[in-house]
């Protein structure tokens, strides 16, 4: 067993009288031994049983000093004040946990930015106290904070894409977005299969877009993998985003690469692409947000029914905007490879409505109509209200599934 460094001090302190009196032959077993004891190597080890406690004296600015070798003094252990107090601790779980466990380095600029309407609830317990020093936590002390409350379930769904081969030729790859069309508008379309564990017959999907630019994020619950849905996901999504739609990227599924989305691309002047087969990082900025935006929010649960898309569809209908105004998201800046590891760098966090309005060249047009959007809500309202409908769904699914009475009343409370 490896000595601490105390007691390979006391070790040291003892042999070293008995190795400078003993003989040459005895010296040599004595270091063996403590060399064996200690671990150390045999030249430092010769070098402090040679030197331990013995008094020298060197010249320094001219004088002679007096210096006897000795094992460092102990470091003290250091004790600072603690600054956050256990009602700051209670309040910080609270708001993590209303807001669906987001990271520290996420949690940090929202609690900056929407702290007066956190204040204005009373369920937070945010005094002035608690809030001054909140706004003041950085994301490090956050995440130590948060430490022990923070437990993952290591889930993974299924993989539903089936490829559609027979357009393929029609629709250009894209492996990457260049930076002169990383501009708001160009977007990545993904579905997620809320099947279960397994894929067999009909279950409902999530349509998820998201703009590569800014982040921002549109979900749709379909009722199947009908080519007729998805055309209507992407109408509504085309008709309902503040900011026009000049690019779509998606994968090879069947779903998108159809005789439909081609002429829905054409019509609209939206530029169609796909990305190459079996290279998910093509389609990195949708399938990041497929875990974070629908399976943290509405689990691996089998949706199968109508009344569950509904449901569904109402969940999506207050997270969207949640998620777009209010919930801040990095964006990779640079990537550099320095031998076995990657540096990355992240800009500052900021959600994707304030990312829009910095966009230099955003149209006056546009950024009224999302300003304006903003104002209309309120971030903790809408967590409530996301939450809310939750439950509601994973009621419709627990009646569906247990042959109870049809929940539609329940649905049209959450819509």
């Amino acid at each position: 067993m490896r000595l601490d460094m105390k007691t390979r001090g006391a070790l040291a302190n003892e042999t070293a009288k008995r190795y400078r009196m003993a003989g040459r032959k005895q010296k040599t077993k004595i270091l063996d031994e403590f060399v064996e004891n200690t671990g150390y190597c045999r030249k430092y080890a010769l070098h402090i049983l040679a030197n331990w406690d013995k008094v020298h004296f060197i010249a320094f600015n001219g004088e002679l000093v007096r210096v006897k070798a000795r094992k460092p003094a102990e470091r003290k252990k250091r004790i600072g004040k603690p600054i956050y107090t256990p009602d700051d601790g209670k309040s910080l779980k609270r708001i993590w946990h209303f807001f669906w466990n987001p990271c520290g380095k996420l949690l940090a600029p929202l609690l900056e930015a929407q702290m007066p309407f956190l204040v204005s609830f009373p369920d937070f317990e945010v005094t002035e106290a608690v809030r001054v020093h909140l706004v003041k936590m950085s994301p490090a002390t956050i995440d130590r904070n948060l430490r022990e409350a923070k437990k993952q379930l290591a889930l993974h769904g299924r993989c539903g894409t089936k490829p559609g081969l027979l357009l393929r030729s029609q629709i250009p790859v894209r492996t990457h977005f260049p930076f002169d069309e990383r501009k708001p508008g160009f977007f990545e379309a993904d579905t997620v299969h809320n099947c279960g564990d397994t894929t067999r017959g009909e279950y409902n999907l999530t349509l998820t877009a998201t703009d590569v630019y800014s982040g921002w994020i549109e979900l749709r619950a379909l009722l199947n993998k009908a080519h007729k849905w998805t055309y209507e996901g992407f109408t509504d999504i085309f008709d309902d985003i503040p900011f026009p739609m000049s690019g779509l990227d998606t994968d090879n599924g069947s779903e998108f690469i159809n005789k439909d989305m081609i002429a829905w691309c054409t019509e609209r002047g939206v530029q169609f692409t796909r990305s190459r087969p079996y290279k998910k990082n093509d389609n990195c900025h949708i399938e990041q947000k497929n875990n974070k935006c629908v399976r943290d929010y509405v689990g691996y649960y089998r949706f199968s029914t109508p009344q569950e898309r509904d449901a569904l569809a109402a969940v999506y209908h207050a997270l969207c905007p949640l998620l777009n105004y209010f919930m801040p998201t990095v964006k990779l800046m640079t990537k550099t490879r320095i031998g076995a590891k990657v540096r990355k760098v992240y800009d500052k966090p900021m959600s994707p409505y304030q990312r829009l309005l910095a966009y230099p060249d955003l149209p006056q047009a546009v950024s009224d109509e999302l300003t304006r959007r903003y104002q209309s809500y309120n971030p903790v309202l809408l967590q409530q209200e996301v939450t809310d409908r939750i439950a509601t769904l994973i009621l419709v699914h627990t009646q569906q599934t247990s042959g109870t009475v049809s929940p539609s009343s329940v649905v049209t409370k959450a819509s």
